[in-house]
């Protein structure tokens, strides 16, 4: 890079050069070194200006490039199948009323607030809106006839929650604390496990025995 100091004293010294020389006659469509040396100065001053602005250029492109990385991420994150949420980072935050709600009504119950949220994540994973092919409603999946048996009203997440724990403590006391048959009743009903003596030999109850006592245990 040239300094300019030096090149103010390389111009006073020409300056005094060409005093001295005054006389001679320049040749013909010549630059004088003045004239040469200002040149270069002037170029080198319009290349540390585009140098700058380039310098400011590449500074803020990390930035946009961020922005357009960031967009373009958002725009493929995948689509999480059965939600039509995206990717994990856009699920929503867990429900924690389900929890409250879950451990208000075992409590009224008088039982286990952990089978009362095996049964929840069996019957419909925790979800109010669910219903079934048959017509189950809700978060324990209340029947119609059985939430009207119950006082409960199946469409309200908290009376449908209070509802299926007050009939698993009715399945319990039937079946003197049982609970594989009192799970097995809350299912198939309690007729079917009277009529076999246990769980009903049917694929359905017996998987969804097994799935709620691995989640109680």
């Amino acid at each position: 890079m040239i300094d300019m100091g030096d090149i103010t004293r390389v111009q006073q010294r020409i300056a005094q050069l060409q005093k001295s020389f005054m006389g001679l006659q320049q040749v013909p469509g010549a630059v004088g070194f003045d004239a040469q040396l200002q040149q270069a100065i002037a170029a080198q001053k319009a290349a540390e200006a585009a140098k700058g602005q380039a310098s400011g250029a590449n500074a803020a492109q990390p930035a946009s490039k961020t922005n357009a990385a960031a967009s373009a991420s958002k725009a493929t994150l995948p689509v999480n199948v059965g939600t039509g949420l995206k990717a994990v980072s856009d699920l929503p935050a867990a429900d924690g009323d389900l929890a409250t709600m879950v451990q208000d009504a075992a409590r009224d119950q008088n039982v286990d607030a952990r089978l009362v949220n095996a049964i929840a994540q069996a019957e419909s994973g925790g979800d109010q809106s669910a219903v079934s092919p048959v017509g189950a409603i809700g978060v324990m999946q209340l029947m119609p006839d059985t939430a009207a048996g119950l006082g409960v009203n199946p469409y309200d997440k908290k009376q449908n929650i209070e509802g299926g724990a007050k009939y698993l403590r009715e399945m319990l006391d039937t079946f003197g604390g049982d609970v594989k048959k009192a799970v097995a009743a809350y299912n198939a009903g309690p007729a079917a496990v009277k009529a076999y003596g246990g769980v009903p030999p049917y694929p359905e109850t017996q998987a969804y025995v097994d799935r709620v006592l691995d989640l109680y245990r």
